[in-house]
């Protein structure tokens, strides 16, 4: 027997086609109007918008290590994917739905200017605590991360709340 698909996962494809379309328009938006320009402050000393060309991954680690990125982006959506059909719908699990979808979102943005463009667009600074450059794909993905370590720490933590994903047994319902 076929394991349905969760009543959830077209809302989970919205909410990633969703966040890739934010991500990709404010990228856009960003090399539209900071390349080649001057830092703009949004709060003086503590938040500007600084265009920058990223070819590696958080932090700039990684650089030009392109087939590598486009390697474990393809791996993240696969479990993604795989994760989001078989979860089920019920309440205790709409926020991990959300999660799934923004990891998607995250992935897909940053995966579509790596094919695009060679480099991921970043121009959000933090220039008080002089974070590294960062995008709203990058916002998306660490969000998802503190949500599941929160999730893991306080809300799912019986090994039977993550029992969707191992594969059924023949003859199991």
């Amino acid at each position: 027997m076929k394991r349905k698909i969760s009543k959830l996962f077209p809302l989970d494809l919205c909410i990633a086609a969703a966040g890739v379309f934010v991500d990709q328009l404010t990228k856009y938006l960003a090399t539209a109007f900071l390349k080649d320009q001057p830092a703009v402050p949004l709060i003086p000393g503590v938040l500007e918008l600084r265009y920058l060309e990223n070819r590696g991954a958080a932090f700039g680690m990684l650089q030009n290590q392109k087939i590598f990125f486009v390697i474990m982006t393809c791996l993240i959506l696969a479990f993604c994917l795989y994760a989001l059909i078989r979860m089920p719908s019920e309440k205790k699990y709409v926020v991990w739905h959300v999660t799934g979808g923004l990891l998607m979102a995250g992935a897909l943005g940053n995966f579509i200017d790596r094919l695009r463009l060679d480099y991921v667009v970043d121009f959000i600074y933090i220039r008080l605590i002089d974070f590294p450059i960062f995008n709203v794909a990058d916002m998306y993905i660490t969000c998802v991360c503190a949500i599941a370590l929160i999730l893991a720490f306080f809300g799912h933590d019986r090994e039977e709340d993550f029992s969707f994903l191992k594969p059924k047994k023949k003859g199991e319902k």
